[in-house]
This record gives C-alpha cells, structure tokens and sequence, in this order.
C-alpha cells in the first residue's frame, strides 16, 4: 500500500479508485471525442440494446445510475454529435427512446475494447479480468452496490 492509502478508510479508497478510473476513461476515450459520462451511456445503451431493448432515458439513469436530467444532457448531445437517436416512446409520449446510429455503435465498439484495456490494466494486480481475486472483488462491490443507503429499520416497517 502506498503512504497516501496507509490506513485510509474503504470510503476514501473506494472514492480514490473512483476518481482514478473515471480521470483514466477520459483520457482514453477522449481520441474518439467522448467523456467518461458520454461513454458509460454508450457502453450501456450498447449492452442495453444488445439485449433487445430500446431503453427510455429514464431506463438508462436507472441502469447506470446517473441522474435522469444528466442522462437527458449527455444523450442530446450524443444526439447533436450523430452518435443516438432519441425519439419519443410510442406508448408513452413523454418518454424518450434511445438508440445508437450506426456511427455511434462504430465509436462504441471502439471505446469498449479501448476501456477494457484499461480494465486489464487496473485489474493486473489481482490476477487480471479473470482472476479468481478479482472474481471475489466483483462479488463484493455487488454487494455495496445492492445495499440501500438508507436501509429501513423494523419499526419502520412495521409502522407501513
């Protein structure tokens, strides 16, 4: 461990891989004129698609856990950059759809196989994306992530 993480709380570290990762997907995904915020709509929207959907922006905040109003920001101008569609969702006419044009599934794949690079990189000291470590490591961000944040107590429920 280096002398800026010795004895750090697992906030701080878990902000620190945060804040490493997010500077080093910019900087990567910055060639093909993306953001880290702009990529993670993508990639997502991608693997969204992939699976048949074609997610409102609603949809996409709650994937990615981003703010519904940010998503909306990013995806106009992924829209204004030619890279998605948005159009409104035929069954609910306040809803937008996203879709990636066809330019925006070429930067995709572009971006995806740029950040998993990346992934390879960071994940190295584990065993690599394969790694039984970073197999467990996985499972354990999961497991934060699952976890409410503000988590009900019994007499709350009782009280419903």
């Amino acid at each position: 461990m280096s002398s800026a993480t010795n004895g750090a709380s697992a906030g701080f570290l878990v902000w620190r891989l945060s804040m490493k990762w997010r500077v080093a997907v910019d900087r990567a995904v910055a060639p093909l004129g993306l953001t880290h915020a702009q990529y993670v709509v993508m990639a997502s929207l991608y693997g969204m698609s992939r699976s048949g959907l074609r997610p409102s922006q609603r949809a996409l905040a709650d994937r990615t856990g981003m703010e519904p109003l940010y998503v909306s920001k990013l995806a106009r101008a992924l829209e204004a950059s030619g890279l998605l569609d948005r159009t409104r969702d035929p069954s609910d006419p306040r809803a937008m759809q996203l879709s990636l044009t066809e330019q925006g599934l070429d930067v995709t794949r572009r971006a995806i196989t740029v950040v998993q690079g990346l992934l390879d990189q960071l994940l190295a000291p584990l065993g690599g994306r394969t790694g039984s470590r970073t197999r467990e490591f996985t499972r354990e961000l999961a497991i934060l992530l699952d976890a409410p944040l503000d988590p009900r107590t019994e007499n709350d429920e009782e009280q419903s």
